[in-house]
């Protein structure tokens, strides 16, 4: 049950009174890299919820040639496998979008569902430019990653299906690192400037708008492309 008139205590574990107050808890973003502390259990905090962005290419590069060798033994020729690894990355910009827009920002209104989107997303809205918070663990990743493989095992064929998970897997780290640069530097020009501008907003203007990340063509397509007059 959520406690009316509850405060937040900074100086405590967050997990077990966000879903109290949750628009404390969220729609007030703290503009600090400081890290506040989710769990009093080590375990769970640092395996589950704290995470450098250096972590990420080593341990996800290796899954993805992994599978990509698996489509090579089971014969894919080059274009075939060079096709099916840039439609995995497709496919990844229209999950990076999906999952953005739907799951991460559902709105909640009950004491565990409020718990819940914290977790997955409403602390990096909180604390958005807190460097450990911007990554899910890979101990986080590696279960979400198994309704996605067992998902694309059941629609693709035998050869196809490892070149185009590690595809996604592929858009999946070009996502980490973007996000993570989009949030810690100033680009000036070019694509990653617009991406950058879309992804301010996004956090501090308009939050039910601009919900890709590498990409804003999604944001385009479904008419959630923010304008450029919200970042003024």
């Amino acid at each position: 049950m959520i406690k009316r008139h509850f405060t937040i205590n900074w100086n405590e574990p967050l997990v077990c009174q966000v879903g109290h107050a949750y628009d404390e808890g969220v729609h007030q973003p703290i503009i600090s890299k400081e890290t506040h502390r989710f769990f009093a259990n080590n375990f769970l905090e640092y395996l589950f919820t704290r995470t450098v962005w250096w972590v990420i290419p080593p341990v996800w590069l290796p899954v993805i040639w992994w599978f990509v060798s698996i489509s090579v033994q089971r014969g894919l020729t080059p274009p075939q496998l060079a096709l099916s690894i840039f439609c995995g990355i497709f496919i990844w910009t229209l999950m990076e979008y999906i999952v953005h827009r739907f799951l991460f920002h559902m709105k909640t209104k009950t004491y565990w569902a409020n718990t819940i989107q914290y977790l997955i997303h409403g602390c990096h809205h909180k604390h958005p430019m807190d460097r450990l918070r911007l990554f899910y663990p890979p101990a986080a990743s590696t279960i979400l990653c198994v309704p996605v493989w067992t998902l694309i095992r059941v629609l693709s064929t035998s050869s196809t299906a490892p070149a185009l998970f590690g595809g996604v897997l592929l858009g999946y780290v070009v996502y980490d690192i973007t996000h993570y640069y989009l949030h810690h530097a100033k680009p000036s020009k070019g694509l990653i400037h617009s991406l950058w501008r879309c992804h301010l907003i996004h956090h501090f203007r308009v939050g039910s708008m601009g919900f890709g990340v590498t990409s804003s063509i999604w944001d385009w397509v479904f008419g959630t492309l923010p304008s450029t007059k919200a970042a003024s």
